[in-house]
């Protein structure tokens, strides 16, 4: 089925980040018959975790063999790699060394190089204090596992180059058009227009049905909805479990006055605890010289909360009745203490920092910017810690795509596309 002039599409992508994008450009690569739209709530592609994130390109070391996370990472980053150079995206590979301060981190360490070993990370090897030092002299620990695969990449850029993909292959790609509901009672996906939602110009905000709706329509045969932040809302939409529901958490980054940058070659992080999803306090430097440090992770007030304090009644709300918020607080509220302090004293972050990178001052600190992430939770309280997709009539949704999805996208977008072919025959 082609598009027509009432708008009628084989498949609607629902968010203009780099997974909704990369799944549009692998449905053109394998369909290039197909009539592909992408819409995007928000009037600018990328606007949330593809843009506020500390760009780096993970090598797969953290993720449990066999995994989502793992086998999609690493296939992920060794073709975006090779994507970035092709499009001419920036990329760099300073590599990475997660350091062991203290001997109770050296158990977790260990596990780390056993699972970043069994998941083929490239080049993965374990290094004494001797040659920690000469990769990066103002760094200290016990032992370190060294990735010289690790990179950075704008991923804002990344996504440019997607769209400008997706457009080539005959795709669309539509901004202000924010999905509402979801119906799909007849077998397709059904896109409500609204005036001025066109592929050039300025555009009013445009509400979206997927199914049968009154007004004009876009239909589509299948959806994808790669919503980040918004994904359960939208799922349970369209008649999904609402188990796991997104639980906001505000990343906030300091980077080190230019005058100190020379205190990190590379990427430098700690032995993260293994019961959490989260990476802890770490440093990144990137290419223009730029060193971030961070992020904290503090339970957010909005799925958009890139302002310190900013909170929305709807987002308070869907955390505050899930049962799951409850009984995650109640098992972490020591970790939520801690980030507390992370996240209002520069000291308590430069302190956590300065372990590994014991000349570090929280005066060499300055403010950087704050990104959200969408963390999935169970009703049990479980931090969910691996890619989560789930499935309803005509439409495949992706529920946790927290770090590493940006890394693993073009992966991601392949998974993504062969359990759509596996769950229902292409359109004639």
């Amino acid at each position: 089925m082609a598009g027509d002039a009432d708008g009628d599409h084989d498949l609607a992508v629902v968010g203009a980040g780099v997974i909704g994008l990369a799944v549009a450009r692998e449905a053109l690569r394998r369909r290039p018959e197909y009539s592909v739209v992408v819409l995007e709530r928000e009037p600018e592609l990328a606007p949330h975790q593809s843009s506020h994130n500390s760009g780096v390109v993970h090598a797969g070391i953290y993720y449990e063999p066999g995994s989502l996370k793992a086998r999609l990472c690493v296939q992920g980053a060794r073709e975006l790699f090779a994507y970035c150079e092709a499009r001419g995206v920036p990329i760099a590979r300073p590599g990475k060394v997660i350091v062991a301060t203290r001997s109770a981190e050296l158990p977790g360490l260990d596990e780390l190089e056993r699972r970043g070993r069994a998941n083929g990370v490239p080049g993965l090897r374990r290094i004494e204090p001797g040659e920690l030092t000469e990769l990066e002299p103002h760094v200290r620990g016990l032992s370190a596992l060294h990735s010289p695969a690790t990179g950075l990449v704008d991923f804002a850029a990344v996504a440019r180059a997607l769209a400008e993909d997706v457009r080539a292959g005959g795709g669309r790609v539509v901004t202000g058009a924010e999905v509402e509901r979801v119906d799909a009672r007849s077998g397709h996906a059904r896109v409500v227009r609204a005036a001025g939602m066109d592929d050039d110009g300025p555009r009013a905000r445009a509400g979206v049905t997927l199914g049968l709706a009154g007004g004009a329509e876009i239909r589509a045969s299948r959806a994808v909805f790669c919503a980040g932040a918004w994904s359960d809302r939208l799922a349970e939409a369209a008649g999904a479990d609402p188990d796991p529901r997104i639980v906001p958490f505000r990343g906030a980054y300091l980077r080190l006055r230019p005058d100190r940058r020379e205190l990190v070659r590379g990427l430098v992080y700690p032995v993260p605890d293994p019961s959490l999803p989260f990476l802890g306090v770490h440093l990144t430097r990137h290419p223009d010289g730029d060193v971030l440090v961070g992020p904290t992770a503090l339970l957010a007030g909005a799925r958009d909360a890139y302002r310190p304090g900013q909170m929305r009644r709807r987002d308070l709300a869907a955390t505050a009745g899930w049962p799951g918020a409850w009984r995650m607080a109640r098992r972490w509220w020591r970790t939520g203490l801690r980030e507390i302090r992370h996240a209002t004293s520069r000291r308590a972050l430069a302190a956590e920092a300065a372990r590994f990178v014991p000349e570090l001052r929280a005066d060499d600190l300055e403010p950087a910017f704050a990104g959200v992430r969408a963390q999935a939770v169970g009703r049990d309280g479980r931090l969910i810690d691996d890619f989560v997709f789930s499935q309803t009539e005509g439409a495949l949704h992706v529920r946790n795509a927290p770090s590493p999805a940006a890394t693993a996208c073009l992966a991601i977008a392949r998974e993504v596309l062969d359990r759509l072919e596996v769950s229902a025959p292409a359109p004639a």
